[in-house]
């Protein structure tokens, strides 16, 4: 499988109806890596950690099951909604929006089509970078403090189906993923998954199972909406050629 530079993103254009999408955050909806590279420089000093051992297992991974490996007193709810509730405060100016998301979050809220944040991140984080980034603010939100197993358990998502009381079956839930770990979650949950080119390999992204790949979220946009069936219609455009 070639790198996404040589990959072809050329598969023909796609149309399907959902019920809901769910939505990863980190590398989804944004990227904040500048800004978790400074968190993780600073916390894996303070741990006295070479932080470059902690980024190469983190991303996608809740901070609690992070600092479990490297200090299990810190591996807490408390401390880390604190710690991570600075991020965006600290960091703000470091991240930036994945191309096409903010549209496609607007399109959603504009029209009530169901959709939630299904993130590895605990709810300070999300509701701080939702504010810093002035995003959509979805109704409904599956955090890190909801599930007792992160990503690639599918916990995560089959409480986002169950929080917008979606029906259950593939083609009802579409899954919006950038890691691996998110990309198996979403298919152990049952559901159809485009996986995002941003922050992983092509190859990476293939071996986990993903419906799509494409390169960022450009490629997924709203057609419509039926409000007398539920099902908003999504188009998938330029995704890899397999």
């Amino acid at each position: 499988m070639p790198h996404i530079q040589d990959a072809k993103f050329t598969a023909p254009l796609e149309v399907h109806r959902f019920h809901g999408l769910l939505f990863d955050m980190d590398g989804t909806v944004i990227d904040s890596t500048d800004a978790i590279v400074k968190h993780w420089h600073k916390i894996g000093k303070e741990l006295g950690v070479d932080p470059n051992v902690i980024l190469a297992t983190s991303h996608g991974r809740r901070s609690i099951d992070v600092l479990e490996l490297y200090d299990p007193k810190l591996a807490n709810t408390e401390y880390v909604s604190y710690m991570e509730g600075l991020i965006p405060k600290q960091f703000g100016a470091d991240a930036v929006e994945i191309p096409g998301s903010r549209a496609l979050l607007h399109q959603l809220e504009t029209v009530g089509a169901p959709w939630a944040i299904v993130t590895s991140g605990t709810r300070p984080l999300v509701m701080g970078w939702l504010d810093v980034m002035a995003l959509a603010h979805p109704r409904n939100l599956v955090t890190a403090e909801d599930v007792q197993r992160g990503k690639p358990d599918p916990a995560c998502y089959l409480l986002g189906r169950e929080k917008l009381n979606l029906p259950a079956g593939a083609d009802s839930v579409l899954v919006l993923e950038d890691a691996p770990a998110g990309v198996r979650a979403g298919k152990a949950a049952g559901f159809k998954v485009v996986a995002l080119a941003t922050t992983h390999s092509v190859e990476a992204l293939v071996e986990a199972g993903p419906d799509w790949v494409v390169r960022d979220m450009r490629s997924v946009t709203m057609k419509g909406w039926d409000q007398k069936t539920g099902e908003v219609s999504i188009e998938i455009v330029e995704a890899l050629q397999r």
